[in-house]
């Protein structure tokens, strides 16, 4: 019998003093818990993922000096066996470095593994920095037990489609009691059924108790959202534990199958996850959280027009940082309704948000003036409305800038593809919240936002109210854009194509398929696909946005901007 504590913990990348703390506080509860092992996430030491860090001398001497404190801290707890991730360096040629995995015990390394499969697709780019481990199985006997040690994507090629090799043959062969896998596998709609039926499934073939652990919190564009659980071949997925939570919890191991550190079965663990509106609102308020707690900032902006997306993003920051560090700006021009103002009025009334009201209708007459005094000819038509959204955008980096708020942008995936936002304007900002968000999953948003809360915080107004940027007399979006439920199915087969859900690939490509039966239609999706292709410079440009679909914008999906798409 083992007894197992699993420390899902919410690191942060380059604070190794800090990581090294939370490691050791987790490793005194297992030692009071009477633990045989702990086991901690991938790349532990230092935080998943350092990036061009790894490059940095002083940064590979900090990551030595808290490998050191840890087995020092092992010293202390001498029964104790610690699994913990981190970097270390290789002894041949290739790169300077492997993810490894290290077992301590005693003040010792009893065990060293390095990561065989290392990742380059979508937002992972591991080779870069690592030279792949050798093949081979690593297993070590802890007490009675023989147990078999992965990192991440080792446990990602049982099918056998991605890479040559296949790290569980080698470990099906080693024939360890137990497989414990460490893991920073970031988050996205599906992942978590996906990791379920990857893991789930190994432990069925090749008759393999599975314990995966993952770390949890937001770094930059990624979310982690835990949910480490354990896999038993004959029941499948017998314990999970919380997403987006840290969690540290002792489970037994014993006659090959897990228990709770009382001896009993863990609860049920329900096939699906969250529904998919509540997995974005939880992703999008820890992404929120940590972003602002790790880059020092406690107060949020956003620019409240009364339309969909500020409204959303204000009732999602407040729900993360709590009302009061949350503050709203109206910026009403002469294109303004009145209701746009009173939306944002009853809005942040609701949400408990402060909001201020800075009226930009003087600014734009004075940069108009100036601008047909200097060059001879007035300013009108898409100069004149880019002109709003830019000083608008200027109005909030003031705020920002006097004030110590971190500006949040808000717009959302359906706009970014398609370039319907201002450089310099409403693109401003350090952070957006729902720029993986399609404009029909907006509005879907922020009903469950007003549901999961039980009353009005989004007025229904607001979610009733026809889009329009208001930047020319009776605008709307539909003005230059299909409608919404059209564009989205032909934005979601071009930028996500099939990693699409089944359910959303046959929807989208049904009505991609219908539109091509009409030379109209065929000629609306390939205007969209100019748009698209057309914008990345806009898109280089943007502040990080959250990622919650399996490709978002940024590094899951780089594309070249000077290049003939069509």
């Amino acid at each position: 019998m083992l007894r197992i504590t699993v420390a899902q913990l919410n690191f942060t990348v380059g604070d190794i003093e800090g990581n090294v703390a939370r490691m050791v506080a987790a490793a005194q509860q297992a030692a009071r818990e009477s633990s045989d092992l702990v086991v901690f996430s991938e790349m532990a030491l230092c935080g998943y993922y350092p990036a061009d860090m790894l490059d940095e001398p002083a940064f590979l001497r900090r990551v030595d000096e808290g490998i050191a404190a840890l087995r020092t801290a092992s010293a202390q707890l001498p029964a104790l066996h610690w699994v913990v991730g981190a970097p270390t360096p290789t002894q041949g040629p290739g790169k300077k470095l492997h993810n490894s995995l290290l077992v301590l015990q005693g003040g010792d390394v009893r065990l060293q593994y390095a990561k065989q499969l290392l990742p380059t697709y979508n937002i992972f780019d591991e080779r870069r920095h690592f030279e792949p481990g050798p093949d081979v199985a690593k297993v070590l006997r802890i007490g009675s037990a023989q147990v078999g040690l992965l990192v991440c994507e080792d446990g990602w090629n049982d099918h056998g489609g991605d890479y040559a090799i296949n790290p569980f043959e080698r470990m099906r062969d080693a024939a360890p009691d137990l497989v414990i896998s460490i893991n920073a596998s970031p988050s996205h709609i599906g992942k978590r059924e996906q990791r379920h039926a990857m893991f789930g499934g190994s432990s069925r073939r090749h008759g393999l108790p599975i314990l995966y652990v993952n770390q949890v919190g937001g770094h930059d564009q990624l979310v982690y959202d835990g949910g480490s659980f354990a896999a038993e071949p004959e029941a499948g997925i017998v314990f999970e534990a919380p997403r987006f939570a840290e969690d540290v919890r002792t489970l037994r191991f014993e006659g090959g199958r897990f228990l709770t550190a009382e001896g009993e079965r863990p609860a049920p663990v329900p096939a699906q996850g969250l529904p998919t509106m509540e997995f974005y609102r939880q992703q999008i308020i820890l992404g929120l959280a940590d972003y602002a707690r790790r880059c020092g900032f406690k107060q949020v902006v956003v620019g409240s027009s009364g339309g969909i997306d500020s409204a959303l993003t204000l009732a999602l920051a407040a729900q993360a940082l709590g009302p009061d560090n949350v503050v709203g700006i109206t910026m009403p021009s002469r294109y303004s309704s009145s209701g746009s103002v009173d939306d944002s009025v009853a809005l942040c009334k609701n949400l408990g948000v402060q909001l201020h009201t800075h009226p930009i209708a003087d600014l734009v007459a004075g940069y108009a003036q100036q601008f047909e005094a200097s060059f001879g000819q007035p300013l009108k038509g898409l100069p004149l409305e880019n002109l709003q959204a830019r000083i608008r955008g200027t109005v909030l980096m003031e705020y920002s800038n006097a004030f110590g708020h971190l500006l949040l942008t808000t717009g959302n995936k359906s706009e970014i593809s398609v370039g319907y936002c201002t450089l310099y304007g409403d693109t401003n900002g350090g952070l957006g919240l729902i720029g993986d968000l399609y404009k029909t999953e907006v509005f879907a948003l922020a009903r469950h936002v007003n549901e999961h809360a039980g009353r009005e915080l989004i007025p229904q107004a607001i979610i009733d109210k026809e889009p329009s940027a208001e930047l020319a007399p009776d605008q709307r979006d539909t003005d230059s854009l299909p409608p919404y439920p059209v564009l989205d199915e032909i934005l979601k087969l071009l930028i996500e194509g099939d990693r699409l859900s089944t359910a959303e690939h046959t929807q989208a490509h049904a009505i991609v398929a219908q539109l091509h039966e009409t030379d109209a239609g065929a000629a609306l999706v390939q205007r969209i696909h100019a748009m698209v292709a057309r914008n990345e410079y806009k898109r280089r440009q943007a502040p990080p946005i959250l990622r919650l679909r399996a490709r978002a914008f940024g590094s899951g999906r780089q594309m070249p901007i000077a290049a003939k798409y069509l």
